[in-house]
């Protein structure tokens, strides 16, 4: 193993405790796995700023693995998911999840395609398509969730007809998301925010959860 395996591993393990996220050795195996595809990937596709695999296992891994406890399914839709992230990391730590990702970018598309043959991931379906143009399964998910995907309201407006009546949107945003919230659409509205802690992250990672008004109204 060498010095930087041993940081990686390091990290990820005292990453994942202190988010108190139990991991079988399967499980952890698949996520070091994760960080050692992106940066092989990484140097020829250019599929993330992050170039250290250890800064990747904060960066990427722990912060996808930090919305986790907000995420109930069954179904779940990454939009704008890039290398796969948080939808790859949320399929691992939790099996049961059926994990849709979906990005217009064929490189990111192929390397999400190859992540999910070589971690045997089942529980996985990489789609290349825009937003726009992409096709629900009848009834929609029960929730979507977005890392980068643009604002806050146009996250929201482009996704409204792939959420389940019932479902909601997690969008993980950063610190200027306050001054986002006047963008969403009407029939949306704000169900919860949470400020997540990120092991090796300066400050928090803001989470916003979002559902249909009549949902967000009958809450009690």
């Amino acid at each position: 193993m060498t010095d930087v395996d041993a940081t990686v591993e390091a990290r990820l393990d005292r990453g994942l405790a202190a988010l108190e996220i139990p991991v079988d050795a399967e499980q952890r195996r698949r996520l070091l796995a994760l960080v050692g595809l992106l940066h092989k990937w990484n140097r020829a596709y250019n599929l993330t700023a992050v170039r250290a695999p250890e800064e990747m296992v904060s960066r990427h891994l722990l912060d996808s693995a930090a919305v986790l406890p907000f995420v109930e399914g069954p179904t779940l839709l990454d939009v704008g998911s890039g290398p796969g992230l948080p939808g790859l990391v949320l399929a691992i730590l939790r099996p049961t999840l059926a994990v849709t990702l979906l990005d217009s970018n064929g490189k990111k598309v192929r390397f999400q395609r190859q992540a999910v043959m070589e971690l045997g991931l089942t529980n996985v379906t990489p789609v290349q398509a825009r937003v726009e143009a992409f096709q629900p399964p009848a009834g929609g998910y029960a929730q979507v969730i977005s890392r980068a995907f643009s604002s806050l309201g146009d996250f929201v407006a482009l996704t409204l007809p792939l959420v389940a009546p019932a479902g909601e949107w997690l969008a993980m945003k950063g610190p200027a998301v306050d001054d986002e919230l006047a963008g969403l659409p009407e029939q949306v509205g704000v169900a919860a925010r949470h400020d997540l802690a990120v092991p090796f992250a300066s400050g928090s990672r803001p989470l916003v959860v979002l559902r249909h008004r009549a949902s967000v109204e009958a809450c009690p």
